[in-house]
């Protein structure tokens, strides 16, 4: 059984089949797998925050925006085509509960949506998600079927 690569926290890796990819302890941030079965690579990116409004160049996988984007540059440079691209994503959890902190508290909310608006502005369709709710993911993605699990401690496995 091959051993996973690991996308740590504001980071993105990109496999060739079979490898695996696997992402732990998303709370408000998004994993975004994005899988091209016939130049057989998929990337994975676990991102922060929404958007990168300072153009941090040191950071770019923190953000959703530019994270995004430069996985799908990226997946090109190995043969990958955005026409041939799907995407599934998870996390974006409201961990938190601060009163009169709605900011802090919809952070999960937030990536969620940026995540899904640069999707849509790259045209790379998103084929499934696990998002939202006030509990932690860890993600694999299996490179081969592009089927991605989600464990989340206490309750059922999830495939999409």
């Amino acid at each position: 059984m091959n051993q996973a690569v690991i996308v740590g926290i504001s980071d993105m890796k990109i496999v060739n089949e079979p490898e695996k990819l696997i992402s732990y302890a998303l709370g408000s941030c998004v994993g975004i797998c994005i899988i091209d079965k016939v130049a057989k690579i998929s990337g994975m990116a676990h991102i922060m925050l929404p958007y990168n409004n300072s153009l941090d160049k040191e950071n770019t996988f923190k953000y959703a925006d530019t994270g995004i984007t430069e996985m799908v540059r990226q997946m090109g440079y190995l043969g990958g085509r955005k026409n041939r691209m799907i995407a599934k994503i998870a996390g974006g959890a409201k961990m938190f509960d601060i009163k009169g902190s709605s900011s802090i508290g919809n952070i999960g909310e937030r990536n969620i949506l940026a995540a899904k608006e640069t999707l849509q502005k790259l045209q790379i369709k998103l084929y499934a998600e696990d998002v939202g709710k006030n509990y932690g993911r860890t993600i694999t993605l299996e490179s081969t079927t592009g089927n991605l699990t989600i464990k989340s401690f206490g309750r059922n496995l999830i495939i999409i």
